[in-house]
C-alpha cells in the first residue's frame, strides 16, 4: 500500500514533478519513468524491434531527458518532448547497430538469417487464428518504418495528430496520410479483436527495473 504522501506524488502533473525534480527531489523522477515506460517502449519497438536494444535506448533517453530538464521550454507537452528524445535515441541505436554489423562479421552470428526470418514469419502466420495479439504485432512489424511509427504512436499510444507530427518532425498532413496507408495494410478483424493496451506491453517487472536503473544512474552522478 502506498502511503498518502506517495499516493499524492503519483497524482502530480508532469510540470509539477519536473519542478520538484529540478529543485532536488530526484527520487520523484521515478514517477515520470513509470508513467512513460509503456509509451517509450512502444516508440522504441516501432524502430528497433529488439527488446534489449529498446530497453537500453529507454534508459539513455530517460537520462538524457533528466540531464536536460532545465532546457525543456514548454513549447510542447512534456510527453511529446520525451517521446521525441526516445525516437532520436532509437534511431541512433539502430544506426550504431547497423555500423557494427558492417564492421564486425562475427556479430552476424547473432542476427537472424533471412531464411530463418522467413520461417519465423511463416510460423507466426500459422498461429494467427489462435494468437491474435501475436498476429497483430507481427503485422505491425511488417509495415514500412514510416508507417509503423505513425501507427504505433497514433493508434496504440493514442497520441494526437499534432503531438505525433511534432515527435516525428513531419507535417500534420503526412501524419494523416501515413496512418491511412498503414491501416490499409492491417486487417480490421485483428484490430477489433485485440486489446491495444496489451500490444507491445512493457511488463511490470521490466517497468520497476527501468525505474531502479534510471534512478541509480541519476544518484551516482
Amino acid at each position: 500500500m502506498l502511503n498518502s504522501a506517495a499516493a499524492n506524488s503519483l497524482e502530480l502533473s508532469d510540470l509539477d514533478l519536473i519542478a520538484r525534480v529540478i529543485h532536488g527531489e530526484t527520487g520523484l523522477y521515478g514517477i515520470i519513468v513509470k508513467r512513460y515506460n509503456a509509451r517509450l517502449y512502444r516508440a522504441g519497438m516501432s524502430i528497433l524491434d529488439n527488446e534489449a536494444d529498446v530497453q537500453d535506448a529507454m534508459q539513455l533517453a530517460y537520462l538524457n531527458a533528466y540531464e536536460n530538464l532545465d532546457k525543456f521550454l514548454f513549447k510542447s507537452t512534456f510527453s511529446t518532448w520525451l517521446t521525441r528524445i526516445m525516437i532520436n535515441q532509437s534511431l541512433q541505436t539502430r544506426s550504431k547497430r547497423q555500423r557494427s554489423l558492417t564492421l564486425n562479421s562475427e556479430i552476424m552470428d547473432h542476427t537472424q538469417h533471412p531464411v530463418q526470418a522467413a520461417e519465423a514469419n511463416e510460423e507466426d502466420a500459422q498461429k494467427m487464428n489462435t494468437h491474435l495479439k501475436e498476429a497483430l504485432e507481427h503485422a505491425i512489424r511488417q509495415l514500412p518504418e514510416k508507417y509503423r511509427t505513425v501507427f504505433m504512436l497514433r493508434e496504440i499510444e493514442n497520441m494526437n495528430v499534432a503531438d505525433t507530427s511534432a515527435c516525428l518532425n513531419i507535417s500534420v498532413i503526412n501524419v494523416k496520410v501515413r496512418l491511412n496507408r498503414a491501416k490499409t495494410r492491417l486487417r480490421d478483424l485483428l484490430l477489433s479483436t485485440c486489446n491495444r493496451e496489451e500490444l507491445f506491453h512493457f511488463h511490470l517487472v521490466y517497468c520497476d527495473k527501468m525505474v531502479e536503473n534510471v534512478l541509480n544512474q541519476i544518484q551516482s552522478k
